[in-house]
């Protein structure tokens, strides 16, 4: 049985694939190749990440695909409730990423805290003592309060870094709930309480810190606007690393440059691949290209994973 990893997989997972009789393609196929090449190759299972998309078209001119993996969270690229009618089976590996994303946003607000892109930029043609004056209102993260919206493993694991570094942590979700977050200090372990708030707008009012740990919503609206920028705290810095869309850019902007919002790190784009150049030059920004889950490690697991559920499904 063929398999098609249109966006890569682990040499782990595509070797546990190869040894359960499942020959991996691995090369690269164009988005508007692809029903060729499915029904020319008989291709039964198709892997992605978040660069290619399997659409009704996809789903609807293949025959011999039987199943759509995604390696990773949000599966917002895959029209999930179609493929599932058709009789497909569409899976994901919501647990393999989260460490790395969390690890993301963390390094993120470190970095925004202390105006590293903007200082990596101009010191090599600045003068020295210019910018040190320049970059000399810094912030830490120690005793501030990181809200964060969203809090399912993503959200959950990113906690566990934020209470570790002294962090107070709330977290809104649509239903509230009691969660125990693991802690493994010095080779002991204790679980730390965080109760959800049910209402995002508590969280708004008294984050100095937050990030967005939530899929792109069905309706297409983003979940942070003007209407909520108003609401939060002046000098609030926020990142992104769940799904572009869900923050409102030009209203991004906006705050930014009224001061409302201090700074901001952002590993996802309304327009990826290619991201509104307004916020990749801004110098309250730091941007990455969309690599919350690009660690060995996390790829090592989810080919882990995703192999897994190929063999569970299709063996």
């Amino acid at each position: 049985m063929l398999i098609l990893a249109n966006d890569g997989i682990s040499s782990k997972g595509k070797n546990i694939l190869e040894e359960n009789g499942f020959k991996v393609i691995t090369d690269k196929v164009d988005q508007d190749k692809l029903i060729e090449e499915i029904n020319r190759l008989g291709i039964v299972g198709v892997l992605v990440r978040s660069a290619t998309k399997v659409r009704k078209d996809i789903i609807d001119n293949c025959p011999s695909l039987k199943l759509i993996g995604r390696g990773g969270v949000g599966m917002d690229n895959i029209d999930v409730d179609y493929a599932r009618s058709k009789g497909l089976v569409v899976v994901n590996t919501p647990a393999a990423s989260s460490q790395s994303v969390a690890e993301l946003v963390i390094g993120q607000m470190f970095s925004i805290s202390r105006f590293l892109p903007d200082s990596f930029r101009n010191i090599g043609g600045g003068d020295f003592s210019v910018l040190k004056k320049k970059y000399a209102k810094g912030a830490e993260l120690r005793g501030k309060t990181l809200g964060i919206i969203g809090f399912g493993r993503i959200g959950q694991s990113l906690a566990s870094y934020a209470l570790g570094l002294g962090m107070n942590v709330i977290a809104y979700n649509r239903n509230a709930s009691t969660v125990k977050i693991p802690l493994t200090i010095a080779e002991k372990s204790i679980d730390v309480e965080v109760s959800t708030l049910s209402d995002m707008n508590e969280l708004l009012v008294n984050s100095d810190f937050i990030s967005l740990h939530v899929p792109k919503q069905q309706n297409g609206e983003p979940v942070i606007s003007s209407l909520e920028f108003s609401k939060m705290k002046d000098g609030v810095r926020i990142v992104n690393a769940a799904r572009g869309g869900v923050v409102d850019e030009v209203a991004l902007l906006d705050a930014l440059n009224s001061g409302k919002v201090a700074a901001v790190g952002l590993d996802v784009y309304e327009n990826e691949p290619n991201p509104n150049k307004d916020l990749l030059n801004h110098p309250l920004i730091a941007c990455t290209p969309h690599i919350g889950a690009a660690t060995s490690e996390a790829q090592d697991r989810i080919g882990d994973e995703i192999a897994g559920l190929v063999i569970q499904h299709l063996k």
